[in-house]
């Protein structure tokens, strides 16, 4: 029997008019905009479904929209296919997806992973305020030449892979600087292509230490369970059934790199071969093709 696996997006996913389909035609996605509105104390169905887009794409607000959009996408399934969702027997999500992993897997309820989703998003939006720094996709290189490549580029600044997507697509985030100094170097590396992204800030490093200190009262007063299925944390590429050891790796992961591709392939080693992205977007999809592209993965968009 395919073990099957769900997998959640995060940061980026995003994209003005996600969700309103939904909303139109599922009850429980509806009700998930309005309990979340009611919490965020700002009307979330209204920027998800009209924008700005400004406004959607920031840190504090893309998080939380996110992570009920996916949830949405979700209850659409469970609607329509609930086979599907009774057969996902494991679950990760990339960096805020693992929260929306988490809530599916049972470890948080909705608002809980709601309250702790927007604190996330509001402190990583401060720490990236305080320092000019950002992050940059270097694709064609394989991780030791990505990793040199920083050391060349570093020069006392910070500068750190952060994000292990697959091969060939590796993300490095530090100060604005040095940043700009790895894409200048990476063509003459044997780059094909070194990309700054449209983010706030470093995320995935040092620099969000000030947001993780700031993360670190919330996820103490969270009530965490024990998940009912595993759920692949991004810190280790490993599950974890203690709440007080997820709660730590929750901390650690925002400033600790995200490895993606270990952990799609630890899914797969132990024995998942079937797929779904449920929520907006197609990059999980189109990096698990990276990873192994006899692997099937189904979208459940939004």
């Amino acid at each position: 029997m395919t073990k099957t696996a769900f997998l959640f997006p995060g940061q980026g996913a995003q994209s003005v008019g996600m969700g309103a389909a939904l909303c139109e035609s599922v009850p429980a996605a509806r009700e998930l905009y309005a309990r979340a509105s009611a919490v965020l104390g700002y009307d979330l169905a209204e920027l998800c479904f009209r924008g700005p887009a400004e406004e959607l794409d920031s840190t504090r607000c893309s998080q939380p929209a996110l992570y009920v959009t996916s949830l949405a996408a979700l209850e659409a399934l469970r609607e329509k296919s609930p086979e599907v969702i009774e057969s996902a027997q494991a679950a990760a999500g990339l960096s805020l997806g693992e929260y929306t992993a988490l809530v599916f897997a049972g470890a948080l309820d909705f608002e809980s992973g709601l309250r702790l989703v927007a604190e996330r998003g509001a402190a990583m939006q401060a720490a990236a305020d305080a320092v000019q720094s950002g992050m940059v996709s270097v694709l064609g290189l394989d991780v030791a030449a990505v990793e040199a490549l920083c050391d060349q580029a570093r020069e006392g600044q910070v500068l750190q892979v952060a994000n292990y997507l697959c091969p060939g697509n590796i993300v490095v985030s530090g100060e604005r600087a040095a940043c700009e100094r790895v894409a200048e170097l990476a063509p003459a590396a044997g780059a094909i292509k070194a990309i700054p992204l449209p983010v706030a800030g470093a995320f995935h490093t040092s620099l969000m230490q000030p947001a993780a200190d700031r993360l670190r009262t919330a996820l103490a007063a969270a009530t965490l369970k024990t998940p009912r299925i595993p759920v692949f944390s991004n810190v280790d590429a490993a599950p974890h059934d203690d709440p007080e050891v997820i709660r730590g790796l929750l901390l650690t992961q925002l400033t600790a790199p995200v490895r993606w591709e270990e952990s799609i392939r630890a899914l797969m080693a132990a024995g998942y071969q079937r797929f779904y992205e449920v929520g907006p977007g197609r990059v999980l999809r189109g990096l698990l093709k990276r990873i192994d592209r006899k692997v099937n993965c189904e979208g459940v968009e939004a």
